[in-house]
């Protein structure tokens, strides 16, 4: 496992006037310091003052002077908190890793750190709604693939999906994202059977979530756009 460091060596805003006189607390926020994940639930801390501690989140343990000596929660133990409360650091169990698309930062289980992730955003879900912007055709997600565009072959063509002519504006390494077609509306009963869903893949880039609805009565036939 990679450590990774959720935070840069800076310090927080001060929260809104919330009667907090604790001088630990209000250090924790104020000085600067760094937070660093290290798995089960462990955290290495570097001070402002260049010192480098670890918290036992889970144990509530810190080896700082102040909490060893005084047993007291120390500010190092808050900052962790703190970080984890406003999403800054990964809370135990979960480790920070890169979006495969666009090197977001997302928050995973330890235990699959190692595979392909995506961010909300560019994660899409079997069953989204999606357009493709080449076409302006709705599709529908079949699935979503953890190989790349440069690394999958088109069918019945010498080339892969990334050297494809219409998707070669798009990034190389974009994840493929298998689609449908939907049914064409109007099909009379005997031509249901005989209609075939056309199955395509596509990089990721190539497509979108339709545009919001002028009509705000039509808002739960989309997905919320990104």
């Amino acid at each position: 496992m990679t450590n990774t460091t959720a935070s840069g060596k800076v310090s927080l805003a001060p929260l809104a006037d919330t009667g907090e006189a604790d001088p630990r607390s209000q250090r924790a926020r104020a000085e600067r310091m760094a937070v660093t994940t290290l798995g089960g639930g462990l955290y290495e801390v570097e001070s402002q003052s260049d010192n480098t501690y670890f918290v036992d989140l889970l144990g509530g343990r810190c080896t700082c002077p102040d909490h060893m000596m005084r047993g007291v929660r120390c500010k190092h133990i808050r900052r962790v908190a703190i970080e984890i409360n406003e999403g800054r650091t990964p809370p135990p169990g979960k480790e920070a890793v890169e979006c495969a698309r666009c090197d977001s930062v997302v928050f995973v289980d330890e235990r699959t750190a190692d595979e392909v992730h995506f961010c909300d955003y560019c994660e899409l879900q079997s069953g989204d709604a999606v357009v493709d912007r080449a076409t302006g055709d709705l599709l529908i997600v079949a699935r979503m693939t953890d190989r790349r565009a440069d690394e999958v072959e088109v069918p019945g063509k010498d080339c892969t999906i990334a050297e494809y002519p219409t998707n070669r504006e798009y990034p190389a390494d974009d994840p493929v994202v298998e689609v449908l077609y939907p049914i064409p509306s109007g099909l009379r009963p005997e031509q249901l059977k005989e209609h075939h869903l056309r199955r395509y893949s596509f990089p990721r880039s190539r497509l979108k979530y339709p545009e919001r609805p002028s009509d705000q009565s039509e808002l739960t036939d989309f997905p919320e756009s990104n």
